[in-house]
């Protein structure tokens, strides 16, 4: 089931989908650098959990984030 995503920041001047595509492999790059360091992903979710309003999210769902965000490459962006 494909979707089109389209991001507006205004009607004048929406973002270009070199734009998006950019920012999306900088996110996945960016969870990737962090993945590798020696901060384990249960440490990564405690850190988030305790964050200011997180208070409500559980730790199932801070690691379907997570694992959904290694993944956001391969789900947009065609090589």
């Amino acid at each position: 089931m494909a979707r089109n995503i389209r991001v507006i920041k205004n009607e004048e001047n929406p973002e270009t989908p070199e734009v998006l595509a950019s920012s999306i492999v900088r996110i996945s790059l960016a969870l990737e650098r962090l993945m590798s360091t020696e901060l384990k992903q249960d440490a990564l979710v405690a850190l988030l959990r305790d964050m200011p309003g997180m208070m409500g999210i559980g730790k199932g769902e801070v690691n379907l984030i997570l694992n959904n965000l290694k993944k956001l490459r391969s789900y947009y962006i065609k090589q």
